[in-house]
């Protein structure tokens, strides 16, 4: 009994100490990023274009901003509805045949491809066979791709979060399978699926392989254009870096893109608290 309590208190340790270890990794590359951006964040930043020689060695992000945010709507947009109607059928009517057998392991093997091949094969399709070109729909379907995964996966922990009772008083009181799915379950899940949507919008608006070869421009005037280039956050810190133009302007652009990604997965853990409680 004493040596079962001293390995419990052993891997109790270690489990603590490893989320420490996260903690710590965490707050050294925050503040590390604050230490290094902090001098570049101002308004005219934020809120103006990339300028000097070479460009981006002034000026701010603004476009860049923008056709992240462009980039990342779209790519949810197209992948929420497919996912969100997979995630249905896999708890709710799929009922574990060898179709939900085959999706469950597609989805899995999406979710481990590698961005840069799921880049190369939108690269392909969009941009050169169906002539696309390098643009934001190319690179907004590209992302809308590689976050496919997570939305079904999110959604369908969501959908098998709800109390099974609410499934079994419908049965008994004959209520049809839509009706119940639309008028409860969905509105029971929805915060979790909320919040894995914008887990895969901070997924894509970190991603950087995609876009590379379907829609980022090292400089445009334009983020709403559906078949022109767009500027984005990730591509534009990889220039600042692999072309030293300013490693302050790029700690600067870093430390606003880990912001944003901050702020949507503090939300998105509010959301799926929020389901865990029931609200």
């Amino acid at each position: 009994m004493l040596l079962r309590r001293m390995i419990d208190r052993l891997w109790q340790t270690i489990f603590w100490l490893s989320g420490l270890l996260l903690l710590l990794l965490l707050v050294s590359i925050l503040s590390y990023l604050i230490y290094r951006g902090h001098a570049a964040i101002s308004l005219e930043f934020l809120l103006s274009s990339p300028k000097g020689l070479p460009l981006g060695a002034e000026g701010g992000i603004l476009p860049a901003i923008k056709g992240t945010l462009c980039l990342v709507v779209l790519a949810v947009a197209v992948a929420s509805v497919p996912g969100l109607a997979t995630a249905v059928y896999l708890v709710e009517y799929g009922e574990k045949n060898s179709l939900s057998q085959i999706i469950n392991t597609t989805v899995q093997c999406m979710a481990g491809l590698p961005s840069i091949v799921t880049g190369l094969f939108c690269y392909a399709l969009f941009v050169v066979r169906l002539g696309f070109g390098i643009s934001l729909l190319a690179g907004g379907l590209a992302l809308g791709m590689m976050v496919f995964p997570v939305i079904v996966v999110t959604a369908r922990d969501a959908l098998l979060a709800v109390n099974n009772h609410y499934r079994l008083v419908g049965i008994a009181l004959g209520v049809s399978r839509r009706y119940l799915l639309v008028r409860v379950l969905l509105p029971q899940a929805l915060p979790g699926i909320l919040g894995g949507m914008l887990l895969a919008m901070g997924y894509a608006a970190g991603a950087t392989a995609p876009i590379m070869v379907t829609a980022a421009a090292i400089a445009t005037p334009t983020a709403g254009n559906l078949f022109e280039p767009v500027m984005a956050l990730p591509y534009h810190l990889y220039i600042l870096f692999s072309q030293q133009v300013s490693l302050d302007k790029a700690y600067g652009t870093a430390l606003v893109l880990v912001s944003l990604l901050l702020v949507l997965n503090v939300i998105a853990l509010w959301l799926r608290q929020r389901k865990g409680r029931g609200v």
